[in-house]
């Protein structure tokens, strides 16, 4: 049995090569490459024979997939998996695992850290400081009191639940046939996007998620809120967003998601629109994400080879 992981997966050889041994011993064999490379024929020889590929999100499609006729498994060392060709895999019987989980602190904080500089002024408060400024003009909000609406109730959501609930915000929440969680108050979409100062997205990439951020349904938002997507770049329809910021349909963004994978070029709308905070999708990146992944990612081998597989999507 081989696995090809054919990209590092942010940690280093010998973290990743510990995790396989703890996790499979000698059953499988590793076949470790030390760069991300999304070419289509690099990844055609970097999966070779293997029956595992281990990938994170980089794309994957059928033209790959079936130069591999041994191909049984794909481990996804990310939570979403839109850029798999699943159709395919569902044809072949080629199960397909997630790393689900690994990232949830890791996004939770970074949807809090987003936030706050928005509302706090942070870059222009550290720009004025270095020019010799003062607080003129840089007067700020408080979460507490705030009304946090969270599009999607998975784990992210529910961890988002639990930091937004300690700021001492009111929070309502948008997610189709998730479990209640205490404190929070289930709504339709239109009355969330309505009543909440912040909006944070997360939900999948389908079809009914696609663009449900769009002109309008920015309209339906308050104009002195803020909106935050560390989701699915496609859920928001960005030149929308982009025009609704300079219109002063709504206050400000946050955005760690687009549509590509950054970078993103420089005549991209978000670019020029006002009150926005950017980051190059890096929500999921921490150190100890990095680690956490890569043990759920071999934890899904091992269950798959011993007949009881999980995560899978």
């Amino acid at each position: 049995m081989k696995c090809a992981v054919v990209e590092p997966l942010g940690v280093s050889k010998e973290v990743l090569m510990e995790s396989a041994k703890a996790a499979l011993g000698s059953d499988v064999v590793i076949d470790y490459y030390p760069d991300r490379n999304e070419d289509p024929q690099q990844l055609i020889e970097r999966s070779g024979d293997a029956d595992i590929v281990m990938i994170s999100n980089i794309p994957y499609d059928r033209k790959i997939m079936s130069k591999n006729p041994n191909l049984k498994m794909i481990c996804v060392a990310f939570t979403g998996f839109d850029h798999i060709d699943m159709e395919y895999c569902r044809e072949n019987n080629i199960i397909v695992c997630n790393c689900s989980g690994y990232a949830t602190t890791a996004v939770a904080e970074l949807v809090f850290g987003s936030v706050i500089t928005l509302y706090r002024r942070i870059r222009e408060c550290d720009a004025a400081t270095r020019n010799s400024g003062t607080k003129n003009g840089l007067v700020g909000f408080e979460l507490e009191g705030k009304t946090f609406g969270i599009v999607g109730l998975g784990a992210i959501g529910g961890a988002v639940v639990r930091i937004a609930q300690a700021f001492g915000c009111e929070v309502i929440a948008y997610s189709e046939g998730s479990a209640p969680i205490a404190g929070v108050e289930n709504v339709n979409f239109a009355e969330l996007l309505h009543r909440s100062d912040i909006v944070s997205l997360h939900v999948p990439l389908l079809e009914s998620t696609k663009g449900m951020i769009n002109r309008d349904t920015l309209k339906l938002m308050k104009s002195t809120a803020i909106l935050v997507n560390a989701a699915r770049g496609p859920v928001v329809d960005n030149a929308a967003l982009a025009q609704a910021l300079k219109d002063g349909v709504i206050a400000g963004a946050a955005l760690d998601v687009f549509d590509m994978e950054p970078p993103v070029p420089q005549d991209y709308p978000l670019l020029q629109a006002p009150n926005t905070l950017l980051t190059p999708h890096v929500a999921f990146a921490t150190a100890e994400s990095m680690v956490k992944r890569v043990n759920i990612a071999f934890d899904n081998v091992k269950c798959w080879l011993a007949g009881s597989p999980k995560n899978v999507v």
